[in-house]
């Protein structure tokens, strides 16, 4: 284990000086955090960035998990690290995903360069252990649940897509089982352009996440998947997938490589245009269980679920001060719309619906990183969430009445958006 540490070590030495030169970080003003958040992780170590054969080679690793934060009541307040993160999201938000949204949306293609600015931003580093080349200690749920609002609030799509991978090593790193983690998890800190995500959803009416129809088959301490996901996140581009199936009548998830055993169509949804969400087909396809006596999959679904609800606060977030902003210009009789008493109270109930969908998600997220039971908090995030994200991008078109129907502002496709939020489950991970 010295020998490993000492050897993480000096390649860690390799990143921090790739970081430290890279220009993003100085265009975006995110070296401060950076320095803070990444460069003390030295000391553990990181691995250096480099190509991989993608062929998963097991390694000697201890099982990891996070511990818990102790904690008590429920605090509203962020800590410095925090207030740093969420600053540096927003720009982030504003200075590179909103501007490529419109294209990437028309286009139904997620924008490559943003894998290089998630690269230079080490944000998959942050999900991953400091054992095993990262800077997380401990869970930081509460903290990713940050991330994801304050990127939503640029584009929803956007930051589904990027997110991806990190909510990925996330779930590896909570639930993963030795095995598992000694064969996938180690590579997310050595190759920068590996890339992963979920496949949950069925094509069935009222989908049910533990009623599934993919099965999983076991050979001994083997496992092949037959069945269908549809609306999967980046599907045709992941080298690797965490799949939910039946096992024996109940629900569990699998590790799947890409392999010729998989097929992908294409199909494009009324929304999350930018993710090119794909239908999977899997034909005796080989995996491995995910997770071994401590996995809990309904926590498994609350946590993903947590970071769709985040999402949809902070693009929520996005309609109203566009809305707001639109109500000041926009004139009518001679004076703004926002004058109007109609317009100013279906704008305030916005912002009441956003702070009420807030604290549900973050009181959610705050028990689950201190390991106290969070289902029923996130179920009720969940229900509050999908409905109110809803109405607040339904109310953002009307807002706009013939503009917020056009591709002319972004309303249209925030609301198309946030639909999303009631109908898929997981997908994500905090």
């Amino acid at each position: 284990m010295t020998s490993m540490m000492n050897k993480a070590q000096g390649l860690g030495l390799s990143l921090i000086t790739k970081i430290a030169g890279s220009d993003v970080i100085d265009q975006l003003k995110l070296r401060k955090l950076i320095e803070k958040s990444l460069y003390p992780g030295s000391k553990t170590g990181f691995s250096a960035l480099s190509k991989t054969q993608k062929a998963f080679a097991p390694k000697k690793v201890d099982k990891q998990r996070l511990p818990a934060q102790s904690k008590g009541l429920f605090d509203l307040n962020l800590t410095e690290e925090q207030r740093m993160t969420c600053d540096a999201m927003d720009q982030f938000a504003a200075e590179v995903l909103l501007p490529l949204a419109h294209n990437a949306d028309h286009a139904a293609l997620f924008p490559t360069e943003l894998w290089q600015y998630s690269t230079d931003l080490g944000l998959n580093y942050y999900a991953l252990p400091e054992a095993l080349g990262g800077v997380a200690s401990e869970q930081n749920i509460v903290s990713n649940i940050l991330i994801a609002e304050r990127l939503a609030h640029g584009d929803f799509s956007l930051t589904a897509g990027l997110l991806s991978t990190f909510s990925v090593i996330n779930a590896l790193t909570q639930w993963g089982s030795k095995e598992v983690q000694a064969t996938y998890l180690t590579h997310f800190a050595e190759d920068a352009d590996l890339k992963a995500t979920f496949a949950v959803q069925e094509n069935t009416a009222a989908f049910n996440p533990f009623q599934l129809k993919t099965k999983a088959t076991a050979h001994g301490q083997h496992y092949t998947l037959n069945g269908e996901k549809t609306l999967v996140i980046l599907g045709e581009t992941a080298d690797l997938f965490l799949v939910s199936a039946d096992l024996n009548g109940q629900a569990d998830v699998f590790v799947v490589k890409r392999d010729a055993s998989i097929t992908a169509k294409k199909s494009p949804a009324m929304g999350l245009k930018a993710t090119e969400t794909v239908t999977l087909h899997f034909n005796n396809t080989p995996a491995q269980r995910l997770g071994d006596e401590d996995f809990n999959y309904s926590f498994f679904l609350d946590l993903g679920n947590l970071m769709w609800c985040a999402m949809a606060v902070g693009t929520s977030e996005a309609v109203k001060e566009y809305c707001i902003q639109y109500a000041n210009e926009r004139t009518a009789f001679g004076e703004p719309i926002s004058h109007r008493q109609s317009v100013a109270f279906m704008i305030a109930d916005m912002a009441i619906e956003i702070e009420a969908m807030r604290m549900l998600v973050l009181n959610a997220a705050s028990l689950a990183e201190a390991g106290k039971p969070f289902h029923r908090e996130a179920y009720l995030a969940r229900l509050l969430c999908a409905e109110k994200s809803m109405k607040i991008g339904t109310d953002g078109v009307q807002l706009l009445g013939g503009h917020g129907f056009t591709k002319e502002h972004p309303v249209e496709r925030w609301y198309r958006d946030l639909r999303a939020t009631a109908i898929l489950h997981s997908g994500l991970h905090a």
